[in-house]
């Protein structure tokens, strides 16, 4: 039997969370991107009328170019942030001394970040709308 088997597939599980939320960030991205790519080549090749034209123009303009990567990143940088603290939590399980608890500032600002996104997601919606 492992020693404190608890901790460690709490730490595990803890890791899987992670990734698995990075994993959906990026996938995010990537629908992003995808719908940018699918207006923009609807812009290029449709014969629209002049309001529809602004519409699609209008969700597909300069500042949403960039959502998508930002998100890609941000979820890359998520799936960094996971491995490297799940190591270091595996290191400081395996080491008999005892440690004090480590502060949660890398959460607190990809946390942080996250919502950012999503609210600026929400404006560009709630203005296009």
């Amino acid at each position: 039997m492992i020693q404190g088997y608890a901790d460690h597939a709490a730490n595990e599980r803890t890791f899987l969370a992670w990734v698995r939320t990075g994993v959906a960030v990026i996938a995010f991205g990537f629908v992003i991107e995808k719908f940018n790519l699918f207006l923009l080549s609807l812009l290029n090749t449709a014969s629209l009328d002049p309001m529809r034209r602004s519409q699609l123009e209008r969700l597909s303009g300069p500042s949403t170019r960039y959502e998508g990567l930002g998100l890609i990143l941000v979820g890359i940088a998520l799936l960094i942030v996971a491995a490297v603290r799940f190591v270091r939590t595996e290191r400081l399980l395996a080491d008999p001394q005892v440690h004090p608890i480590a502060g949660v500032r890398a959460e607190v600002i990809l946390a942080a970040v996250l919502a950012l996104i999503v609210a600026v997601l929400g404006a560009l919606l709630a203005v296009a709308g």
